[in-house]
């Protein structure tokens, strides 16, 4: 049996994309991009393919792959100045994509470090945080982590019952919780969400950046996950954690909810992309399998309904890379609106979903070991499918764009 350490051919002469690319995808992508492209997956290839059975297995993630990470200028890769690469937003796409054919949880390391830490700094903070944050960031040096969901506020992020107190000498205190952070215990600095005004007064949010090492601080790894067990997600407590004046993000864009969620999008971008990897390699595993594995005398591959099932699979990758580019044109042309990023959100997870599944049903019995990846494709598929905003929040989210009226509540408010 091959297994997931040798099971990777080159890529295809034909198209950087392999069997899959049905319908020229490579020509819609220029030599640069197609060689950032290559050089991600010649990472996971040499580094995250041989060892995420054992990862994922162990509940491991896996500090040492950070450096190998940030060479590649994939920490902060769309972001510019303080140290940042400065790369396209479909160059980080074709990143995040290639980086969750490994494996969810390595490409939400990114995502995390640099579409929500690293993009809050950029986008809301003083001169004084990007220096002295971005580059030790964007080098890998300084691991950051994203403080908006509470253990009863998770898509009402406005329910949040952190609170940020000013004192008398301008000093903030913080208390309260939060919930399912992603890198919290590895993390060198937090940036905090909590409310400053009135509970229930969305424009009295503001984010703060946090050193992990403050007093009050306290960060402990959700365990028993059956889900994105490569990935580190934690509960953080907060008890009269004091920060002085400066450390609140200060920019009037970090006024309220746009704060947080300015940086949700850059993440819910990232996914877009990174689950069409995700299904891509879903489906090589599948293919693979049915050409090799003989049934009364037949490759799989040679029945109708195994084709029939590859040709659904390579339609909706397709159809999901088609759909990711177009955003990402229109975020690097400057175009992008939120609801275009729920369209591409809630199709490609709802889709790479149904794909891994698929496929792990077509490997038969072999499908529910690690020799093979679409079941742990599939249980990692489950939280990003809920996480940056569920199936749910995005359906309403198109509804609104569609009929002016919001139905996020029974009240219609």
């Amino acid at each position: 049996m091959t297994t997931a350490a040798t099971r990777r051919p080159g890529p295809s002469t034909e198209s950087v994309f392999g069997p899959v690319d049905l319908t020229g995808l490579d020509a819609q992508f220029s030599a640069g991009e197609k060689q950032t492209t290559l050089a991600v997956r010649a990472l996971v290839d040499e580094h995250i393919r041989p060892n995420i059975a054992r990862w994922y297995e162990q509940a491991v993630f896996p500090r040492e792959i950070i450096p190998e990470m940030a060479k590649l200028g994939l920490l902060g890769m769309h972001l510019t100045g303080h140290g940042c690469p400065g790369r396209s937003s479909v160059e980080y796409g074709l990143a995040a994509s290639e980086l969750e054919a490994g494996d969810s949880g390595l490409r939400t390391f990114v995502s995390v470090q640099g579409s929500l830490a690293m993009s809050a700094i950029h986008k809301h903070g003083s001169e004084e945080q990007k220096q002295q944050w971005l580059p030790r960031m964007a080098a890998g040096e300084a691991i950051g982590c994203f403080g908006l969901t509470e253990p009863t506020a998770g898509s009402d992020p406005a329910s949040m019952r952190t609170t940020a107190v000013r004192q008398p000498g301008g000093d903030w205190v913080l208390n309260g919780a939060k919930r399912w952070i992603g890198l919290a215990t590895l993390a060198d600095v937090a940036i905090i969400w909590a409310q400053t005004g009135e509970p229930g007064d969305a424009r009295g949010i503001r984010g703060f950046v946090v050193p992990t090492d403050t007093p009050g601080f306290r960060a402990e790894a959700i365990p028993s996950k059956l889900s994105m067990r490569a990935s580190v997600q934690c509960d953080i407590t907060l008890a009269d954690l004091r920060l002085p004046a400066e450390a609140i993000l200060p920019a009037d864009s970090a006024i309220g909810l746009k704060g947080p969620f300015s940086c949700l999008n850059e993440a819910r971008y990232g996914i877009v992309w990174g689950v069409m990897g995700a299904a891509r390699d879903s489906f090589e595993e599948v293919l693979r399998y049915s050409g090799e594995r003989l049934q009364f005398g037949t490759p799989l591959s040679g029945f109708q309904l195994t084709q029939a099932k590859l040709a659904d699979m390579a339609l909706e990758i397709n159809k999901g890379y088609l759909l990711a580019l177009q955003i990402g044109r229109a975020k690097d042309a400057g175009t992008l609106n939120p609801t275009m990023i729920s369209v591409g959100k809630l199709n490609n997870s709802r889709e790479a979903i149904k794909i891994a599944r698929e496929a792990r049903e077509m490997l038969g019995g072999n499908g529910i070991t690690l020799d093979h990846s679409p079941l742990r494709h599939a249980n990692n598929l489950e939280s990003v499918r809920t996480y940056e905003g569920t199936d749910e929040v995005h359906t309403l989210i198109l509804g609104r764009a569609l009929t002016g009226i919001g139905a996020f509540t029974a009240s219609g408010k």
